[in-house]
């Protein structure tokens, strides 16, 4: 009897440890950890598959990753083709765990690949426009407050505070890019990551392939493309942090065109980088722009 009652003292006071567990969200990359963290707090731990700096497209699973899975209780992702990976994941996982595809839950209009394998499906990279990130975050807030009905007061509440960021932060983008003269306001990448960035600020964008999981740089796209800079003459070129500039140096150099970047799509480039968190991201991206496209200068 004795060492029952100590079982059960020991249990009654372990129950409000217990019933504090955060929720543990595994998420797909580190955009997505960004925006997540943020609405999160310390109401959730996150865990990121693919880290800052590495490819999104390109992925493959890792042990950490096998075992922050298996100790998940949700799984967020972006969805429309953008992890192809994802399948390994769903293996993993087979249908205990709860998968989320914020992009396809996103109430965000989608714009359709223009080039490449994908040409005419959802171009999946609805986060580069701030307002698509805060689609984002409310599918991240629902999400989390499901599963965590206790807390949901509070992610409501980051995820408010989040949106007003990413409403001034387009604020300000709009402002910065407005200074680049209408006849510069073209964007010519290896990657169709910017689509939904050009589309919200009004530049002319050019991709030379549709997503990084394709084949690169092939020789008919490389010679399209050529074509077109002679005839368009954008002020520059630019390329991707997680791509090999090659293909775009090549192109930079058959036209006789400055090349700029990087530019941060598909992942933050770490603590110590100039993209750190997504808002540093878009930042860096716009005074890269400004500055190569021939921003007014009494602006800077």
């Amino acid at each position: 009897m004795y060492v029952s009652s100590l079982l059960v003292a020991l249990l009654l006071v372990n129950l409000p440890a217990m019933a504090q567990t955060p929720l543990r969200v595994v998420v797909s990359f580190s955009v997505i950890a960004d925006l997540t963290e943020r609405v999160a707090g310390d109401d959730a731990s996150v865990d990121v598959i693919v880290p800052p700096g590495e490819d999104v497209h390109r992925w493959e699973l890792t042990p950490p990753n096998v075992l922050a899975l298996e100790d998940a209780d949700l799984v967020l992702y972006n969805g429309f083709e953008l992890e192809p990976w994802l399948r390994d994941v769903q293996a993993i996982v087979e249908d205990e765990l709860p998968m989320v595809a914020l992009a396809e839950h996103a109430d965000y209009p989608t714009l359709p690949l223009t080039i490449g394998r994908y040409q005419n499906s959802a171009n999946p990279h609805m986060w580069m426009a701030p307002q698509g990130a805060a689609a984002y975050v409310d599918v991240i807030a629902d999400t989390l407050s499901a599963h965590a009905p206790g807390h949901a007061e509070a992610f409501n509440q980051r995820a408010d505070d989040l949106k007003q960021t990413l409403t001034d932060l387009d604020a300000d983008i709009q402002e910065r890019l407005d200074g680049i003269p209408q006849t510069n306001r073209s964007l010519v990448t290896s990657e169709a990551g910017l689509a939904y960035f050009a589309n919200a600020y009004d530049l002319e964008y050019t991709a030379l392939w549709g997503m990084n999981h394709e084949t690169l740089g092939k020789a008919a796209a490389m010679a399209h493309l050529q074509a077109q800079l002679a005839d368009t003459r954008p002020p520059a070129l630019f390329y991707e942090s997680t791509t090999p500039k090659i293909h775009m140096d090549a192109q930079a150099r058959d036209a006789d065109l400055p090349l700029a970047g990087p530019l941060y799509v598909d992942a933050l480039s770490g603590s110590d980088g100039p993209a750190a968190d997504y808002t540093a991201m878009l930042r860096h991206n716009v005074e890269l722009l400004h500055a190569a496209l021939g921003g007014a200068r009494e602006e800077d």
